[in-house]
């Protein structure tokens, strides 16, 4: 009852205000507060600083170079797989798609054509097929990389809220996905076509793809769209796809006959960029 009572809150909360400020503050070259700032956070998170490319939180001028920090070389390495896992961060739920009916927690379900801004062809490929939802903490590593390789088809920014998307909210906002801020982005690969989804939340100030630079803001309020399919651009797998400035969400779709996941994968595991995560089914 209590974490409904909180989680409900957040319906009265200036989610956008509260997100534009982060976004200035993430930004904001402060010095040393900047810097005491930033120690203290990865103090509170307890941030693994030896896994980074620069271990020294000093070093770092903005939170948002904190955020964004690179890992030194090595410190993922790829597991020989069919699909790789593309973040840090936990599993929120992953199995077959229902129709186009997502499982998002008990008593929730959310469909691929809401997920995906509307577009009823995109969302008919992945019928029947499976997904995967993992979240990201504020302590883990925030850049997003290729599962599998794949050539950019296009890209889709969606408007929408800035709930939280941690797992408590995610037992209690239905469609929770489907209704955050979020950029779809759109891959052709060996078995056919494959969806990133990175979906904002509250505080988490922008996301950003390799290919575009930092998506939003601006917010505009409307559904845009970006087709690369002209531009044969090639990621491999492991490669940096994008990012996200805080933490949040990634929500993968592959089509039918969808994929077989690793067993030790299951709801709330903990996992790394580059660990094994699925085979192709058959």
């Amino acid at each position: 009852m209590f974490e409904r009572i909180v989680v409900s809150l957040q319906y009265l909360l200036p989610a956008r205000a509260l997100t534009v400020l982060a976004g200035k503050l993430a930004g904001w070259r402060g010095g040393g507060v900047t810097r005491a700032l930033i120690a203290a956070f990865a103090r509170r998170y307890r941030v693994n600083m030896g896994e980074a490319l620069e271990p020294d939180v000093c070093a770092y001028a903005t939170f948002n170079d904190f955020f964004t920090r690179a890992l030194r070389a090595g410190a993922r390495p790829l597991a020989t797989a069919d699909l790789v896992c593309p973040v840090d961060g936990a599993v929120s739920q992953l199995g077959a798609i229902d129709g186009e009916r997502i499982f998002q927690a008990k008593g929730h379900h959310y469909s691929a054509l809401a997920l995906l801004g509307g577009d009823a062809g995109l969302a008919a490929r992945f019928e029947n097929g499976s997904f995967a939802t993992i979240y990201l903490s504020p302590r883990d590593y925030h850049r997003i990389h290729m599962p599998v390789a794949g050539r950019l088809v296009k890209m889709i920014y969606v408007p929408g809220s800035l709930f939280s998307v941690n797992p408590s909210t995610a037992r209690h906002i239905p469609g929770l996905f489907a209704r955050n801020e979020r950029v779809v982005c759109v891959f052709e690969g060996e078995r056919g076509p494959f969806v990133l989804v990175l979906v904002g939340a509250t505080i988490v100030g922008s996301m950003a793809t390799v290919w575009h630079g930092v998506v939003n803001p601006p917010r505009s309020g409307a559904i845009r769209q970006w087709d690369y399919d002209a531009q044969g651009l090639e990621l491999a797998q492991g490669a940096e796809m994008g990012r996200f400035l805080l933490g949040s969400t990634v929500v993968m779709l592959f089509p039918q006959p969808g994929v077989r996941f690793a067993p030790e994968w299951t709801a709330a595991r903990p996992v790394r960029m580059g660990e094994a995560m699925a085979a192709w089914g058959v």
